[in-house]
């Protein structure tokens, strides 16, 4: 594919305008949605073969989190598009200021394989309802996603306002070699540093999502079925989609006088929620490389995998250095490493440590633990109580901070991710104050005097 013609003809379409209006934006929005209705069943096929998604799953995972960021863009698009009026700085009165939010232009979308449908058509969203042509680039290891997504996007819109590049990964390369306007990347962070030295070349603004290793803390729990509902909830976070998720729990620290129950109670769980046919890795190397960590253990539970299907059971590491292997890398598969700890304090020096994670769990009954948790780690996010769920509503902006990425998306974070505030000050020539023009006409203390009053 002629990349550069593609972009070439983008960036002639958005310079028309005709990309600009609510009206414009609106419509696209709600062909969307529309589409991804009509596509539902062949959706769910391709994630059904390239990932091994359940039906329920994939849909509430990937569906339905994308319709519900377009209807939440639709709801509240003329309000995020009004311009903000501003105080006018004294050099300039009398005069009237405003804030637009103006779109970036043509941007690129570079989506990863372990959510294909949803990190891709969701920084989409908010791309159209900020007013820009898109690119998108899916992952060459999702295939049967990729395609339904193309096929999607060709017969909804003109190859000018939004289209496809499907390829391998000289395809992204040859992507990035482009000037765009914004870079969306969704993907590991070792990829994030090349996608964002290739946009240094023009330069190019990005936002980053990436991953790295989400810390759990058990921590102040007072009853054993606090203790079970927090097993519940790990478990239901970290084996999801087989454990491929970006702000899943990559590992636990856990009180040593609950640890036996609570590995007893996760690995007893995780069991019952997930088998065969809850979802598989996604390629051999990867299959590889996570039933590889089963060394750096002991395992409590779990453990058995077919390397034919991909398919590796939920398993409960313990006796786990934290000098490990396991403990290193992001996991990104169906491993928990659990740790006794003794002390607090410990606990948090470690993960400062660390680079800084895409979120952060503490579950806890204890007000003050929390309380520390929250104000002595570093993260995109936190979730006490709970795990995972915090991404998932329009009003919660997501995004990681150092290693874990930049930039903040969904509702109208994703808004504002693919706009930029332009002032517009406006002034007329009828009255012309000469108190800023030479020779001064104030003392220097009535200056200073003026701009504390009014600066």
């Amino acid at each position: 594919m002629d990349h550069r013609g593609l972009i070439a003809r983008q960036r002639c379409y958005f310079a028309s305008g005709a990309t600009r209006s609510l009206e414009f934006r609106r419509r696209a929005l709600e062909r969307l949605g529309l589409a991804i209705e009509a596509c539902e069943s062949a959706i769910l096929a391709a994630l059904q073969a390239d990932l091994g998604k359940p039906a329920i799953d994939a849909y509430t995972s990937e569906i339905g989190l994308v319709l519900g960021e377009i209807r939440h863009a639709l709801k509240h698009l003329g309000k995020w598009m009004r311009p903000r009026g501003a105080r006018v700085p004294i050099l300039a009165w009398p005069g009237k200021a405003g804030i637009l939010r103006e779109p970036c232009g043509v941007v690129l979308i570079l989506g990863p394989w372990n959510y294909p449908f949803q990190l891709v058509l969701s920084p989409l969203v908010g791309a159209i309802a900020g007013g820009n042509c898109a690119v998108l680039k899916p992952s060459e290891l999702s295939p049967h996603t990729t395609s339904v997504i193309s096929a999607l996007i060709r017969e909804t819109f003109s190859v000018e306002f939004v289209s496809v590049v499907e390829g391998e990964r000289d395809a992204a390369e040859s992507l990035l070699e482009e000037k765009f306007d914004h870079i969306f990347f969704t993907g590991s962070t070792p990829v994030g540093r090349r996608v964002m030295t290739a946009a240094a070349k023009h330069p190019t603004p990005v936002t980053l999502e990436l991953g790295g290793k989400c810390p759990t803390i058990i921590c102040g729990l007072d009853s054993a079925k606090s203790v079970e509902i927090a097993a519940r909830r790990i478990a239901w976070g970290k084996f999801m989609n087989a454990g491929q998720t970006c702000v899943a729990p990559d590992h636990v620290w856990v009180e040593r006088s609950i640890h036996d129950g609570f590995v007893e109670a996760v690995g007893r769980i995780s069991r019952e929620f997930f088998g065969p046919g809850s979802g598989h890795l996604i390629n051999r190397r990867h299959f590889d490389r996570v039933v590889a960590f089963l060394q750096d253990g002991t395992i409590a539970s779990g453990g058995s995998c077919d390397a034919e299907s991909l398919w590796l059971e939920p398993t409960v590491l313990t006796n786990v250095s934290p000098r490990s292997p396991v403990m290193q890398e992001e996991i990104f598969g169906p491993v928990l490493p659990v740790i006794a700890f003794d002390q607090l304090d410990e606990v948090l020096s470690e993960i400062r440590l660390r680079p800084s994670p895409l979120a952060v769990y503490v579950f806890s009954n204890d007000e003050a633990v929390k309380r520390k948790v929250v104000n002595e780690t570093r993260s995109g996010g936190v979730c006490v109580n709970d795990t995972v769920v915090h991404i998932t509503g329009s009003e919660l902006p997501f995004g990681g901070v150092g290693d874990s990425g930049m930039g903040r998306y969904h509702g109208k974070a994703s808004f504002d991710c693919f706009t930029h505030e332009r002032v517009v000050l406006r002034r007329s020539l009828a009255f012309d104050p000469d108190f800023r023009y030479p020779p001064p006409k104030l003392s220097l203390a009535r200056l200073k005097k003026l701009l504390r009053i009014f600066g």
